[in-house]
């Protein structure tokens, strides 16, 4: 199979989909690999490591779309990128599909094979493709958190970890998954008082037996949420329903509550937030104020540390993607239920049941179409 590897456009995006390592695991089984020129330059992988892993150098995204059976990407493609794609071409990615209808349009219409990271499921049904990226999310979201409530930031002035003498900074984490559990581990790391919600008792007491006294665990409903958010400083939303839009727990109406200059990380952006007032923003301008509450939104937050990111994300997609290429796309799926649950839309007929309730779209069990 022909592997293809674009730089990623996406605004302040500096990951890459395939790490030189990852190319000579695709030559080694028999495969070759296309790059765009520059694709790497983000992550500090130059031209010459691709060829020197085996790689050949192609001058533009277009000519990797159009040699390529399998695209590997990080991020969804952006519309300048729709007319690139072909007929029964695998395209695998990040997708989050529920919050992106015009992507979801692009995909039945240019009728692809798109294979979703974010929904791929495990042995044990957990997300081994999101996990790695909601490490890193939920680990960037207190210290991007932490300097979002700087005074020149627009925040409170306010130093989570405190000083003898002045109180600590009260962080709420709305969520208590792998980012949830990722951002509470360097929230108390850094000596926040820590809070976190969610509607799972098996989880909160797993939450309680990792971190006993550390950490404060509430059952989350609507008036648990706005009494933690009363007295939050930074708020962490860290929601996931997977492949489905995130549920807005956070009201427009909840940020009267809350205090002047304290912050919102929604790590849930790409799924379209767990706050109402979340709108996705970038890395060059990442915070917005509503209601004098400060709201950090970067749909991208992991390529902020491109190298971490990229190395723990493709860790964890080259197996899949060896599998993919190896054996075909419908042969790996029948061996592997899990990576079905990956296909989102297939062959213009949409297999991810999320997306499809969410836009009032037909389905199909992916199972049923090869």
């Amino acid at each position: 199979m022909r592997i293809g590897c674009v730089k990623e456009i996406k605004k302040y995006e500096y990951r890459v989909g395939l790490t030189p390592d990852n190319v000579k695991s695709y030559i080694a089984h028999g495969h070759s690999v296309g790059i765009e020129t520059g694709a790497g330059e983000g992550t500090t992988f130059s031209d010459s490591d691709y060829i020197a892993a085996g790689a050949e150098i192609l001058p533009d995204a277009k000519s990797v779309w159009d040699s390529s059976d399998m695209i590997v990407k990080v991020k969804e493609p952006l519309e300048a990128e729709y007319p690139l794609m072909r007929e029964d071409q695998i395209v695998y990615t990040y997708l989050h599909l529920a919050a992106n209808r015009p992507l979801t349009d692009a995909l039945i219409d240019r009728k692809v094979r798109a294979v979703g990271y974010e929904t791929i499921r495990g042995d044990g049904g957990e997300l081994p493709l999101l996990k790695p990226m909601s490490e890193v999310a939920g680990r960037l979201s207190i210290q991007e958190g932490a300097k979002s409530l700087e005074r020149p930031s627009g925040g409170r002035g306010l130093l989570l970890g405190g000083v003898p003498g002045v109180r600590r900074g009260n962080v709420v984490i709305i969520g208590g998954g792998v980012v949830g559990t990722n951002a509470a581990k360097m929230a108390v790391g850094i000596g926040a008082n820590v809070t976190i919600l969610d509607n799972s008792l098996n989880r909160l007491a797993y939450l309680d037996d990792i971190f006993g006294a550390q950490i404060t665990t509430i059952f989350s409903t609507e008036s648990s949420i706005e009494r933690a958010l009363k007295a939050a400083d930074l708020v962490i939303g860290a929601v996931l329903i997977p492949g489905a839009a995130t549920p807005k727990l956070i009201k427009r109406e909840h940020l009267k509550v809350m205090k002047p200059g304290s912050v919102i990380v929604d790590v849930a952006v790409d799924q379209g937030g767990c706050c109402e007032t979340t709108h996705a923003t970038y890395h060059d301008d990442p915070t917005y104020v509503i209601d004098g509450v400060v709201h950090y939104c970067v749909a991208n937050m992991p390529g902020a540390v491109a190298l971490t990111s990229t190395l723990a994300l493709t860790n964890a997609t080259l197996r899949y993607g060896i599998a993919i290429a190896d054996k075909g796309l419908e042969a790996a799926c029948l061996e592997d239920p899990g990576l079905s649950l990956g296909i989102n839309v297939y062959k213009g007929i949409v297999t991810c049941k999320e997306v499809a309730e969410v836009f009032e779209l037909a389905y199909s069990n992916p199972s049923k179409l090869f």
